[in-house]
């Protein structure tokens, strides 16, 4: 199963709703080619490790690791608040046990403080890296780490 169609549309969903403030849609179109691009890319890589809820056949959340990286996390708003976050983040944070890993890593955009309060309430911590965002208006990702 191609899962890089699924993991797009949920992201897609998750990202209009929680970061209008950072991309207005009016004024920046979701960028969904290039989404889908970077899902197929990125579970073409050996060692990827997805994760797809599903709720009466239909996607409501996904997660995506590699060797030491939660390279996404995402719900439906519809199910936001209902502790499938929660969930999809614990299973992926043993995927990337499964893999080896001692430690995790992931992006956050600086201004996604929803994003920021979970992963910090779960030990998640700022390392100090940071990137700017290849999409229009061009943000800023902080870097967070979690050791096991």
């Amino acid at each position: 199963m191609d899962e890089a169609p699924t993991l797009a549309a949920v992201q897609e969903l998750a990202s209009l709703a929680a970061l209008a403030h950072i991309f207005p849609p009016e004024t920046y179109p979701y960028p969904r080619a290039a989404v889908r691009a970077r899902w197929t890319a990125a579970v073409a890589e050996p060692g990827t490790r997805t994760l797809i809820a599903v709720s009466d056949g239909e996607p409501i959340g996904a997660a995506c690791v590699t060797d030491g990286w939660l390279e996404g996390l995402y719900v439906v708003p519809e199910r936001w608040g209902t502790r499938l976050a929660d969930e999809l983040h614990d299973r992926a944070l043993d995927e990337v046990r499964g893999l080896g890993s001692s430690t995790c890593r992931l992006w956050v955009l600086e201004d996604n403080t929803r994003a920021r309060r979970f992963y910090e309430r779960r030990g998640w911590r700022e390392n100090g890296e940071s990137r700017v965002v290849e999409f229009p208006p061009n943000p800023l990702d902080i870097g967070y780490s979690l050791d096991f």
